[in-house]
């Protein structure tokens, strides 16, 4: 049975997204007695920018581990491309054309920008293991293609000039950028950024808007976005899923979201009945 919806999208500005990519039916998680995620539903859809929004503790990165094959759901169902998605491991996820960020940068320190990046293009890596212990032929054909690729995405991100430097000297906002960039190298057509801008200035911050902005426009990619900074996730997203102790208790475009009584109590702590 498909259940991929192929109707058109139109945001609050009035920009056309495609059907449904994935959906979420009623998802729940427990881990022991602790429930983390309490029957939700949602759907993801081609080419938007759909932001994953909650106090601490609500629920989130749960469910970011959910759509991205880390965890498996107690109950309800993950669909994608109008499949209901078997129990999976990460990388056969990736493989389908999932790629993810962490909320906690997840780079090899010693490696230079270049080469974390490279680590990115595994899952298009076809070569067997003896090739490219020889560097011979299609090993060595292969990598020079998978290169020019994450050179492209090194100029996109415009860091040409730490593309030698061991990520381990590199600021943390610029390695938040190296991880976008080997997110980016898997070529994803499903893109999960958890906490992008956790711990940026301003300045960081805004670069960071850019480059999903440009991801999703450029690209074509699906974004799926957690992220505390309101002011962000207003700007750049065309629909707010709002969770709060493991619950939906939003699920619209910005505007609608923010005026949501419910979204506003659990944001200022209002006791709940």
């Amino acid at each position: 049975m498909n259940i991929a919806s192929v109707e058109p999208y139109v945001t609050e500005d009035g920009r056309t997204i495609g059907g449904v990519l994935m959906e979420l039916k009623h998802i729940t998680l427990r881990f022991g007695g602790v429930v983390a995620i309490k029957d939700i539903s949602f759907d993801i859809r081609e080419g938007e920018i759909r932001a994953i929004i909650g106090p601490n503790g609500a629920g989130k990165s749960s469910m970011l581990n959910v759509i991205s094959g880390f965890y498996t759901p107690s109950e309800g169902e993950v669909w994608f491309e109008g499949r209901k998605r078997p129990q999976m491991r990460p990388y056969q996820v990736a493989q389908q054309g999932i790629a993810r960020t962490f909320q906690n940068i997840a780079l090899f320190s010693g490696m230079s920008t270049l080469d974390n990046i490279m680590t990115g293009r595994i899952t298009r890596m076809k070569s067997g293991l003896f090739s490219q212990a020889m560097w011979w032929g299609k090993a060595q054909r292969e990598e020079s293609e998978h290169r020019a690729a994450v050179e492209k995405i090194i100029d996109f991100l415009e860091i040409q000039h730490i593309r030698k430097t061991p990520v381990g000297r590199l600021p943390y906002g610029l390695q938040k950028r190296v991880e976008l960039g080997r997110a980016l190298a898997a070529e994803p057509r499903l893109l999960l950024l958890d906490e992008p801008m956790a711990g940026m200035n301003v300045e960081e911050k805004e670069d960071m808007s850019r480059f999903i902005l440009d991801v999703n426009d450029e690209f074509g990619t699906t974004i799926v976005l957690i992220e505390h900074d309101m002011g962000v996730v207003m700007d750049l997203s065309d629909r707010v899923v709002v969770m709060d102790y493991g619950k939906k208790i939003g699920d619209g475009p910005p505007d609608e979201v923010r005026a949501n009584p419910e979204v506003i109590a659990a944001y200022l702590g209002v006791s709940h009945d």
